[in-house]
């Protein structure tokens, strides 16, 4: 299929799913969420816990040029998707091309709701569907730590992205299909270390971004949830993490699972790919034990799923 041809055919799905929006407004569940009360060690400071929470939600590694690593939050990543090419914003402590002019009220809202300080929507390349089920307490530790860095001034590049899908008006509807707004809900039927796993990865660390297929409109699959995309992120594999035997994380151990998380190395001896690297370097490897294990509670709950296209064996 050609690239006009692609083009085409996603605009067809993206105008069709809008309508259906419309038509689905009124049966959005509005139920109030409960915020979580296990969040990331507690017997972390402040500064602390604000520098966790910044390598772990991947602000450092998205938000920084792996080119100009000196210059870090200043922006200009590109994210290659099938509606064009995405480049992250400066978030730097800079008042004119950062967010250091931003109240927390406009941080809150950006993670929170998906929007900027005037109100515009953002595209859910920054993954708000995630940061959504974050703390109020959590977020603006990332804003403090952010603001405790050097500003850089460096202005953001514009995206590039295909009609219609450069359209801000549009993502109103996206989120009705895909995006459901409020802090993480306990599980009542799980424990206080499973819930708290469940946050990590669900709402901070935001694995399902990239390890859980998506619909032709961007939005996750998730009956999929966690089982792995073929060509994810850049056009690497993202391996599947749940408990099938054969394709997921049912043969690795605990050991196995936190030696990767904690060092980078796979139970082969190879060390895991670039983007995930750069997950352990500058956010697992750097979680207090108890928050690890609860990490891996989660993931070794996780229902299996078998994807022979993803296999974890040869993924990370």
């Amino acid at each position: 299929m050609s690239i006009n041809a692609r083009i085409a055919r996603l605009s067809i799905v993206f105008i069709a799913l809008c309508t259906l929006a419309f038509v689905g407004f009124l049966a959005i569940d509005s139920k109030e969420n409960v915020e979580i009360t296990h969040a990331l060690n507690p017997a972390l400071t402040s500064a602390e816990r604000g520098e966790l929470l910044l390598g772990l939600a991947g602000c450092v590694s998205c938000h920084t040029e792996p080119t100009r690593k000196e210059a870090q939050l200043a922006g200009g990543r590109e994210l290659k998707t099938p509606f064009g090419v995405f480049f992250a914003p400066n978030i730097s402590s800079d008042i004119e091309h950062g967010i250091g002019a931003w109240s927390s009220e406009d941080f809150i809202r950006a993670l929170r709701h998906g929007r900027s300080p005037k109100g515009e929507h953002y595209f859910p390349a920054f993954p708000y569907v995630a940061y959504t089920r974050m703390t109020d307490g959590d977020m603006l530790a990332i804003q403090t730590a952010i603001m405790a860095r050097p500003p850089q001034n460096q202005p953001s590049k514009p995206h590039a992205l295909n009609f219609p899908f450069n359209q801000r008006w549009g993502v109103k509807f996206w989120k009705l299909l895909h995006f459901r707004e409020g802090a993480y809900t306990e599980d009542s039927n799980q424990s206080d270390t499973w819930n708290r796993g469940a946050y990590i990865a669900e709402a901070v660390a935001h694995c399902g971004e990239c390890h859980t297929e998506r619909y032709p409109t961007g939005g996750l699959v998730r009956s999929r949830w966690m089982a792995g995309v073929k060509n994810g992120l850049q056009g690497e594999t993202a391996p599947n993490l749940t408990q099938d035997p054969k394709t997921g994380l049912g043969g690795w151990s605990d050991e196995d699972i936190s030696f990767l998380l904690t060092s980078g190395l796979k139970i082969n001896g190879d060390v895991v790919g670039s983007k995930m690297y750069e997950v352990v370097e500058n956010g697992t490897s750097k979680l207090q034990k108890d928050d690890l294990e609860a990490l891996l509670k989660y993931l070794k709950n996780l229902p299996p799923i078998h994807n022979p296209e993803a296999p974890a064996a040869q993924g990370f």
